[in-house]
């Protein structure tokens, strides 16, 4: 019967859920029912497999703590890859400090990898480095290397380092041929044509472009006076102006940087910035208060003239004024934003991501919902939202090799 096992873990790593199932599905032993719980995760039912593989951790005995602790990754991964953020990262912190200390090393950096993707995910970057750091590149299995590499390329991406992401990918590519698993592949083209997707807007003297990473990357060394809608800043190469808690100052900084180097009647400055639908006195003191704000704290890169229609704007040093906006402008853009990765997410982890609460998050879904720009299944904790269509299989990784070692 251990042939069984053997061949049905043999089967998962090599990325056939069906041949391991044929083996193992009649059984009940706690090896069996580990390996079922993984092979259901394959094909998608992921409640059936977080099932499983609890049932699994509970029957291996006090003795099989390396048993159970793979069975405590394989349950982190799949939270993962049903992006339940709030799953406790103590536990797969224990689980990776047993595996190290039984000297199963490459499962071990496999736990080390699931929780580099969840903070990567909640954009703690410097905390996903430490982790990879700590774990090394020594003798890992090729499918814990696209672990490892798609981490690495990820935080490339978000940090702008896009030859550092191409390079990451690279490795990752030919780490999942050596795998042979199809789901890897498909993970590591799903994060290559992030490079190629256009990730923001350039408009500049009343036209606008799409603009790819590598493009927006090569901003930074621009000498254009840049307005930048995802950081709500102005800049010139090493001089910033963040305006973050300035939304009125930045929406006019905008505004007049997209007409540059024609001028903003003062109606369209007072409609635009201050969302008002009828333009009376009190809004044209108002603006004049905001405009000498805004002179203040763009002096260091450009001035604001006041024109016989309205105010224009005036880069200091330079000759060209740009504006970086998002791929899509809307009410609920970083909700969208997040979910454009194709997995199902929940409200409380959308609100872990984005920083907020959870109640926003569940406005914003809901409005969303009513446009049919997102949909849900489930209820209750286990509600998860998704852009239409819904997937019958994650896209995730997949709980690859190493858990399947025994």
């Amino acid at each position: 019967m251990e042939s069984l096992i053997t061949a049905a873990a043999r089967a998962l790593e090599a990325g056939d859920p069906l041949g391991a199932l044929n083996r193992v599905a009649l059984r009940n032993d706690a090896p069996s029912l580990a390996l079922r719980g993984i092979a259901m995760a394959q094909l998608g039912d992921l409640a059936k497999a977080k099932t499983l593989l609890r049932s699994a951790a509970r029957a291996f005995g006090p003795r099989e703590a390396v048993a159970r602790a793979r069975c405590v990754v394989a349950e982190a991964e799949i939270a993962l890859v049903s992006r339940d953020l709030n799953w406790p990262a103590n536990t797969l912190a224990a689980a990776r400090a047993t595996l190290e200390r039984h000297g199963d090393l490459a499962n071990a950096a496999h736990a080390g990898h699931i929780e580099a993707r969840r903070l990567l995910l909640l954009g703690r970057l410097d905390e996903a480095e430490r982790t990879l750091a700590v774990l090394g590149t020594a003798s890992l299995p090729p499918a814990s290397q696209v672990a490892r590499e798609l981490v690495v390329a990820g935080i490339a991406i978000r940090r702008l380092r896009t030859k550092d992401a191409r390079t990451a990918l690279e490795r990752a590519y030919r780490a999942a041929q050596q795998a042979g698993i199809p789901a890897l592949a498909a993970e590591v083209e799903s994060t290559n044509r992030v490079l190629d997707t256009p990730a923001a807007r350039l408009i500049t003297r009343g036209h606008e472009r799409p603009l790819r990473l590598e493009e927006v990357e090569e901003l930074a060394t621009s000498q254009a006076l840049l307005v930048d809608t995802f950081h709500h800043s102005v800049r010139r190469r090493g001089t910033v102006v963040a305006l973050g808690r300035r939304p009125v100052l930045f929406a006019l900084a905008r505004i007049l940087a997209q007409a540059w180097p024609a001028d903003v009647s003062r109606e369209a400055l007072i409609t635009g910035a201050f969302q008002a639908r009828h333009v009376d006195e009190s809004h044209r003191a108002r603006l004049r208060v905001e405009i000498g704000r805004l002179r203040t704290k763009l002096k260091p890169l450009a001035d604001v003239s006041a024109t016989r229609q309205g105010f224009a704007l005036t880069p200091r040093r330079t000759r060209d004024v740009l504006v970086l906006a998002r791929p899509v402008e809307e009410k609920h853009a970083a909700v969208l934003a997040f979910l454009s990765d194709g997995e199902p997410w929940s409200s409380s982890a959308l609100a872990l991501a984005l920083g907020t609460s959870a109640r926003t998050v569940q406005r914003s879904l809901e409005e969303l919902a009513r446009s049919h720009k997102v949909q849900c299944f489930g209820h209750g904790r286990a509600r998860r939202w998704m852009t239409p269509p819904v997937p019958g299989f994650p896209t995730g990784l997949l709980l690859p090799g190493p858990l399947l070692k025994t």
